[in-house]
């Protein structure tokens, strides 16, 4: 019982403290409202240099002003000082909205500065358009021929002529590639011209005898007005046909930028890139140092693998159109190689051509068969060759390799859908590389890079930090 009065009489006195405190501090904020109205307007100097009549003395006595009381801090949020509001009952506006939303805020307009920089940097993509693409093409070039360059350094040559001879056999080998599609396109157009008027006459003839009941009359009408569009439209394809020069314009100047950038990424590649590590702050260095090898390892593994899986397509489905007879074989063999660098698009496209090819010069049958040997060869591509070559260096989800390809299609035409593949299995390297290098980093005590959290987030870091040292 006594235990139970000596419990009650401490809990007795520690709330009359607590009472007495309040007083207090209500009888100063009401003298600090009510100084603040009564004090006139020209005596704001003597009141900011510290010099003050007291209440309770003479009118000459003159004593020191009060300091003014230190703001306080929020014990629900560790160092922030509170609302003016809060001093006088109303809740200070930072407790008042609720976490999810502070955070939602914060995460929004970071994520609208990122779009506005995305769009910045799109806008001017766009305009050099030109440029970037000759730039990438040469990053895909260089990954081809490096190694080569790599071996022939080894055998005692220089670096100069190293570079040179390697660019002077791989320029040569694209050339006479090119050259022999437009040769064999040249000697077969008589051909293939006088197989699809035949084609045509065939359609012709079982479009009569179908049970469509189509007549001649009808046939014609379609072809007379189709001549009829052609002629109405002559400017129209005037146009195009000028634009189509001014294509070839561009693509000629895109092949000259892109050999020059070739033979400057082979010959002085290392010093361009110690060049680029300089442009990055010095706290994020040794992570892009780290992550660039590792980016180059990935372009390098997909332009080897795709050329190899590309030039696998084209023998086998080459092969296939040889044997069965159709036209200009040769030529589709290449298209289908070059087609092959397109994901997915390319291989659509490239067998659609030789299967209409073969449905024009040999008739149905044969595009049948056709289409069976490019579905064939492309499911063994898909399910063998591409996860054999590639492997898991470059390894890219198929719903990114569909979207990627799109987007590149959307900003740059084929170029775009061409390099949009790598650029994301790049990035994809770059960004497992910089987690694993931050987590180590942490791991091994190194200071985190950046700033720490501030604003309304960092009151709840600093209260699960204050908590964590309690729990420890």
């Amino acid at each position: 019982m006594a235990k139970r009065a000596g419990w009650l009489g401490r809990l007795g006195n520690r709330l009359s403290r607590v009472e007495a405190r309040l007083q207090a501090r209500r009888a100063e904020v009401e003298a600090e409202s009510i100084g603040a109205a009564a004090v006139p307007v020209g005596a704001s100097g003597a009141a900011r240099s510290g010099v003050g009549t007291s209440a309770g003395a003479g009118a000459g006595a003159v004593t020191p002003a009060a300091p003014a009381p230190a703001p306080e801090t929020s014990a629900e949020h560790p160092g922030h000082t509170p609302h003016p509001a809060a001093l006088h009952g109303r809740p200070d506006p930072v407790s008042v909205v609720p976490w999810g939303m502070r955070v939602a805020a914060e995460v929004s307009w970071r994520l609208l500065l990122l779009a506005g920089m995305l769009w910045v940097v799109m806008k001017v993509i766009s305009e050099v358009r030109l440029v970037v693409l000759a730039f990438a093409a040469a990053l895909l070039v260089t990954a081809l021929l490096q190694p080569f360059v790599v071996r022939l350094r080894r055998l005692g040559l220089p670096r100069g002529l190293a570079t040179a001879v390697t660019a002077i056999l791989g320029f040569v080998v694209i050339g006479l590639v090119g050259w022999f599609v437009v040769w064999q396109v040249m000697e077969n157009l008589d051909d293939l011209s006088a197989r699809v008027r035949d084609g045509i006459n065939e359609l012709k003839l079982w479009a009569l005898d179908s049970p469509f009941h189509v007549t001649e009359k009808q046939i014609n009408d379609i072809a007379k007005n189709l001549s009829e569009t052609i002629g109405t439209n002559t400017e129209q394809i005037t146009s195009a046909g000028l634009q189509g020069v001014t294509v070839l314009v561009e693509v000629l100047t895109g092949i000259l930028l892109a050999m020059f950038s070739t033979l400057f990424l082979l010959y002085d590649g290392k010093r361009i890139w110690t060049w680029v590590q300089g442009l990055v702050p010095a706290a994020a260095r040794p992570g892009v140092a780290g992550a660039g090898p590792r980016a180059w390892r990935t372009l390098t593994a997909y332009v080897r693998g795709t050329v190899l899986v590309a030039l696998i397509d084209a023998i086998f489905i080459g092969l296939g159109i040889y044997f069965l007879k159709v036209p200009m074989a040769v030529p589709l063999a290449v298209f289908i190689f070059l087609f092959a660098f397109i994901p997915l698009v390319g291989a659509v496209i490239s067998g659609a051509l030789a299967v209409v090819v073969a449905l024009v010069t040999q008739g149905p049958w044969t595009a049948l068969m056709v289409l069976a040997v490019v579905l064939a060869v492309q499911q063994i591509e898909g399910h063998v060759l591409q996860p054999f070559i590639l492997g898991r260096a470059v390894r890219v989800h198929p719903l990114a390799v569909v979207l990627s390809v799109a987007a590149g299609g959307m900003v740059a035409g084929i170029g775009g859908a061409v390099v949009a593949v790598p650029l994301v299995a790049v990035t994809n390297t770059v960004v497992v590389y910089l987690r694993a290098y931050s987590r180590e980093q942490l791991l091994h005590g190194a200071a985190a890079i950046g700033p720490g959290p501030h604003g309304s987030t960092a009151f709840e870091q600093a209260a699960r930090e204050a908590g964590s040292d309690r729990r420890a």
